[in-house]
This record gives C-alpha cells, structure tokens and sequence, in this order.
C-alpha cells in the first residue's frame, strides 16, 4: 500500500509543510481532517505544518456548538458569511482578513495541557521576533462559547493590552493531536459586530502582514522537533480528490451537523 503524502518524505526525520491553499471553508476542515488520518494511519508518523487563508468570510463552528443565534443562519442566507463546522472544539471563530495555522502532531503529550503549553511557547517566540509579546488567557476552559474571542483561557494567547490574539482548540485522534489557531489580523468591522455583537480585536499602531505571521511562525513551530528537515510538499492529486468528497461532512446543514 501506498503510504500517504502527509507522511511520506525523502528521510525519515522528516516533516511535511503543505502550501497556503485558499479554499472554501469545508475543504479547509476537510484536508485537516485528512492530514490528520493520513498521519495516524502511517507507521512513519511525520508532523505535519499549513498556514491558509479563506476563499470567502467563514463562520466556523466547534465540533460541540450546536444551539446558533437566528442572525447567523441570516447572515449565511444573505450570502455574508459561511457556516462550516471544525472537527476541534471550541466557539465560534470568524476567518476573514485573517491566517490560520493547523498543525498535526503524532503521539503529541497529553498530560497536563502539556501539548497546548509546548505550542503557544512556540507562538509566542513567533510573535517576540515581530516585537510583539504575548501571554497565556486567563479564564476556566470549556466546551466554548458562542464567540471564541469573547474570552481567553489557557489554551489562547492574549497580549499586554489583554487582546486576545491568537485562538487555538484541538482535536485527538488515535493519540495524534489536531490544533488550529486563528490568527485575525484585519477582520471586517461591521461582519463582526453582525456576528458578535461587539468590536473585533484591534492592532495598535497596526497588524503585521500574514505573511510576516507565517514565516516567524513557523521558524518557531520548529522548535519542538530539532533536527528535523521540513519538506514543502503540496496536497497530491488523490488528497485533493479525498478532501472534496469529505467536504460536504463539514457544512453546517448536512447530514450529521
């Protein structure tokens, strides 16, 4: 059997970084969804990197989230925003004017939220090198609520103002870790406050560049495993195919969701 591409590499030290790929909102969920199966199913078990951006204003949904304001499915009808569904947890996150990083982690530590502190370590010497400091949130995790930055807990990093940056939930799978993080940077003001309710986060004097955010980002993503040569290796044709035919799982509205 052929081993899948998010494992597969030239050396065995190796990790996958697959390119920004602007998609719809369910196959972003899907191709994560993939890349994290194809990791546990391989006996090579590579970490596995992506930064992306959306094709269109995303609403996505933690995979517990269930009860949504009427406004939402408005918005969505109106054609504003879409509703996809994550497969991690958390609240609702909205993904425009923004960059998201999924990272999989095979046999990732599970004790103690120790997973959640070794990678917002990594973020935060990321976001030292753009010269901007950041600390852990502060209040009781759980399932989420309705806004993911209406609050900051553990799992989230906040700034020196106590703006929330950078949101982060996880997924596990067969003892292989899943984490996206949104990282919004310019989000549109009125789609937000139509959402929320409330002001976007703001940068002050202004937001670094997403692509700022990637490259020293992932210099520091790299910290955990020294050594280890990152290969640049774009979703194959069979991956491209797998993910469209799993999207549909992710859209708010069909069946399971």
């Amino acid at each position: 059997m052929t081993q899948p591409a998010s494992c597969r590499s030239e050396q065995r030290n190796s990790g996958r970084m697959v390119p920004n790929l602007a998609l719809d909102g369910a196959e972003q969920m899907a191709l994560d969804a993939l890349l994290l199966e194809e990791c546990w199913r391989s006996e090579q078990r590579s970490p596995v990197i992506r930064f992306y951006q959306w094709r269109r204003p995303t609403l996505s949904l933690g995979r517990h989230l269930r009860e949504l304001p009427d406004r939402w499915h408005q918005l969505a009808n109106d054609g504003q925003v879409v509703l996809v569904r994550r497969p991690s947890g958390g609240g609702a996150v909205l993904h425009a004017g923004g960059l998201t990083y999924a990272l999989i982690w095979p046999m990732a530590p599970r004790q103690g939220k120790k997973a959640y502190a070794i990678l917002n370590n990594c973020i935060r010497r990321g976001f030292q090198q753009l010269g901007v400091s950041l600390r852990s949130g502060d209040h009781p995790q759980d399932a989420g609520g309705f806004n993911c930055f209406a609050r900051s807990t553990l799992a989230d990093l906040v700034d020196e103002d106590g703006s929330k940056r950078i949101g982060s939930a996880q997924f596990w799978q067969h003892g292989h870790l899943l984490q996206h993080g949104e990282i919004p940077l310019t989000p549109p003001v009125t789609l937000w406050r139509s959402l929320f309710k409330s002001p976007p986060p703001q940068w002050h004097p202004k937001p670094p560049s997403a692509q700022e955010v990637e490259d020293a980002l992932m210099t520091a993503f790299k910290k955990p495993w020294p050594g280890l040569e990152w290969i640049s290796l774009p979703i194959s044709a069979a991956e491209r195919v797998d993910l469209q035919t799993r999207a549909p799982l992710y859209r708010v509205g069909a069946s399971g969701l």
